[in-house]
């Protein structure tokens, strides 16, 4: 039974996926290890909530190689960031700066989730207001109709 238990947890684990192919992969384990800290940090632009370390996507791919390409080429971690970053953007950066650039990818969602409070906040003030306690009597012009009314379809 404990067997069976531990299979279950361990198949329904969360898994890293890794979508580095073994032909990217370095030989020099250093510069592998750089590489994915690297590849980490960037977003892949196809599917914009992985890194490009875990997308399978052929852009995610190419950013990966590039990245291999510049460490193989002797350039630091930091410009190989700035590389990237000057190609594509901070966008491209899953934790991007807090600057003019990106107070948008910072400052949207507490914006987005302020107007939200705001509307329900208007929505229930509103609702409040339009109490149905101050319904005005009918007029003796509608009370007769009414009447009238009730009176046809009792019959």
């Amino acid at each position: 039974m404990r067997a069976v238990l531990l299979i279950l947890v361990l198949a329904l684990a969360p898994v890293a996926a890794n979508a580095v192919e073994p032909s990217e992969v370095l030989a020099d384990p250093v510069l592998e290890t750089r590489a994915r800290d690297i590849s980490e940090n960037l977003r892949c632009l196809v599917c914009q909530n992985q890194s490009i370390d875990e997308s399978d996507a052929q852009l995610a791919r190419d950013l990966r190689v590039l990245v291999r390409e510049r460490l193989l080429a002797g350039s630091s971690d930091n410009e190989v960031m700035d590389y990237v970053v000057s190609r594509y953007g901070d966008f491209v950066l899953l934790n991007p700066p807090f600057k003019g650039s990106t107070y948008v990818l910072w400052l949207g969602p507490a914006a987005i989730f302020g107007l939200g409070l705001f509307g329900v906040f208007v929505f229930f003030r509103r609702r409040a207001q339009h109490d149905t306690s101050t319904v005005m009597p009918l007029s003796a012009e509608e009370d007769k109709r009414l009447q009238r009314l009730l009176d046809e379809a009792g019959k």
